[in-house]
């Protein structure tokens, strides 16, 4: 094998390399806020389609989505907020999660329970920093 190949070769495997620990990086990082994660996931969506907690309020959620939401919701109730008072985050992620548990369960009028549970600006107004 010619040294200039020998070169090109060795010089792609530690591109390769440095692409995957760089790649593995990002997803730690994201992984490793739970919030952030839960509400990406299952708070947000792309314009023009609901988002699971949307859905989910409205009786049209999947089983498998409302299971990785109550997976993603005890993650984040366990984290501990941006700022704000942890009693409160608590007190609020506790009636999320009994919500999404409800949910998860079928039980009746867990929709209903879910929707008054999901309060986006209760949260966002004491735990979310401001953007700078």
């Amino acid at each position: 094998m010619k040294e200039t190949t020998k070169t090109a070769l060795r010089a792609t495997v530690v591109l390769s390399i440095a692409f995957g620990l760089c790649v593995t990086g990002l997803t730690a990082a994201d992984a490793k806020n739970p919030i952030k994660e839960a509400m990406k996931k299952y708070n947000q969506a792309p314009k023009g389609t609901d988002p699971v907690c949307k859905k989910a309020g409205e009786g049209r959620a999947t089983k498998q989505e409302i299971s990785g939401m109550l997976a993603a919701y005890t993650a984040m109730a366990a984290a501990k907020p941006p700022q704000g008072d942890p009693a409160k985050w608590k007190e609020l992620c506790a009636a999320l999660l009994s919500a999404t548990t409800a949910l998860d369960k079928g039980e009746a009028g867990a929709a209903e329970k879910f929707k008054a549970a999901v309060n986006c600006k209760g949260c966002h107004n004491d735990f979310k920093p401001k953007k700078k």
